[in-house]
């Protein structure tokens, strides 16, 4: 084979190209080599694996052109033959690698039905999580060709949640597998093609404002372009269980419907610092179903306030009652919450706001155990159409925000210091009350 089509891979190009799992990921910060990666494995593959199907998929076809299909065209000739009418590379030993696009949700079922042994999706996270599933389901065919799908990735997008909980977290739900999935991530300093012939790309992502640089240089995927509470570090905001001092003041905060039950035990110390150290989260839970786990979660403890918004008073037509309501006779005496969504998340920023010099610290910490808050908040994006908004979608993900929110729109109490009673600086008076009242 030429010596251009087996250009040396750096080292974690290198690992992309020999994992051997279901789903392999690649990526992570910006300038990686993460497309020239994608090209080369799809071209090595077609080579050394005679009548392979594989499929290469971007978001838009004008990307795919641009990034791919171009730069193919020098790179497979000789090798392959582009026919622009199939949008597809047919090569000499019968392998074909065809190109797609996915802009909408309804897209993607063009593929319903199509058997490919490899999918690339290259800017993962720009597919939604349906989109995904979708396609993961045209990875099949009775032949001995490996079955894969090869992903590349960055922070950020519509698909952030589904490719951090997959590859980052390993938080893996029903039949998914831990074995079934490799993250290799990704820097720009592994390029160092890039950083040779361009060093003022890597000078502008070393420049950037810190929330970006994190997203695009290192690759943190805690932070992101369009995130909304860019204030968020696990680092600041997540803090190990501690017990919880009687006398501090707690609170119970929710977001309640079919879908989700997530609610918030929160305690407030002298200071007035809020601590969210336990947590609710169930679905498919009727009402009164969610009233005892609540009251179960409750420990018998004294709560300030059930905080709920304000949809949970509207009454129902087939019983003629509100949710509130219902959740009285059970035992919870709900405080409606104020509802104003710009204002509530604007306080939230507030309450996450890091502060100190040597010490980060902020006005709300989240105990570790607390997994399903910790997991959204950060996930959490603008609205396109209202800037000072949080996007509803996806919206599994705004349950758990949505329920903090609640809480620090009730403007909370802080707890009192215990008073100690030091019964020798008792005035004469009060002394002899005690006296007469304790029997000496």
């Amino acid at each position: 084979m030429p010596s251009k089509f087996i250009e040396p891979p750096n080292p974690r190009q290198k690992e992309f190209f020999f994992a051997k799992s279901r789903f392999v990921a690649y990526g992570g910060a910006r300038g990686g080599g993460k497309s020239w990666a994608v090209r080369k494995k799809a071209l090595l593959m077609g080579a050394n694996y005679p009548g392979i199907r594989m499929l290469l998929l971007r978001r838009t076809f004008p990307e795919l052109k641009e990034n791919h299909i171009l730069p193919l065209q020098g790179e497979l000739k000789g090798l392959a033959t582009y026919k622009e009418v199939d949008k597809a590379f047919s090569f000499a030993n019968g392998s074909r690698l065809k190109f797609g696009y996915c802009d909408s949700e309804r897209d993607v079922l063009q593929y319903q039905g199509q058997e490919y042994d490899v999918i690339f999706l290259d800017e993962a996270t720009q597919f939604t999580e349906y989109q995904f599933n979708t396609l993961t389901a045209c990875i099949r065919g009775a032949n001995p060709f490996p079955k894969r799908m090869y992903l590349t990735c960055n922070p950020g997008g519509v698909g952030h949640e589904w490719v951090k909980r997959l590859f980052i977290d390993r938080d893996y739900r029903g039949s998914e597998k831990g074995e079934d999935y490799t993250f290799i991530p990704a820097r720009v300093y592994d390029n160092q093609a890039l950083m040779g012939q361009d060093p003022g790309y890597v000078a502008m992502l070393e420049n950037l404002p810190e929330d970006l640089r994190r997203a695009w240089l290192e690759g943190d995927w805690n932070v992101f372009a369009g995130q909304f509470f860019t204030e968020w570090r696990e680092e600041t905001h997540v803090c190990e269980p501690f017990p919880i001092p009687g006398h501090w003041r707690r609170y119970f905060a929710m977001d309640y419907g079919l879908d989700m039950l997530a609610g918030y035990f929160i305690a407030l110390d002298e200071g007035g610092r809020a601590w969210v150290y336990r947590e609710v989260y169930q679905p498919d839970l009727i009402i009164s179903e969610a009233a005892r786990a609540i009251l179960e979660a409750a420990e018998g403890e004294s709560v300030e306030s059930w905080l709920a918004p304000p949809d949970m008073w509207n009454r129902r037509q087939d019983t003629g009652k509100s949710v509130a309501e219902i959740f009285a006779e059970h035992g919870i005496s709900l405080t409606r919450a104020q509802n104003d969504r710009v204002t509530g998340w604007l306080d939230m920023k507030e309450w996450l706001k890091p502060r100190g010099e040597e010490t980060r610290w902020a006005a709300l910490t989240v105990f570790r155990s607390c997994k399903n808050l910790i997991r959204c908040i950060p996930l959490l994006q603008f609205d396109e159409r209202k800037p000072n908004d949080v996007a509803n979608q996806p919206h599994e993900i705004t349950h758990a925000p949505d329920a903090i929110r609640y809480f620090v729109a009730g403007r909370p109490v802080p707890a009192q210091v215990p008073i100690v009673r030091d019964e020798d600086d008792l005035p004469f008076d009060d002394q002899i009350n005690d006296f007469l009242q304790y029997g000496g």
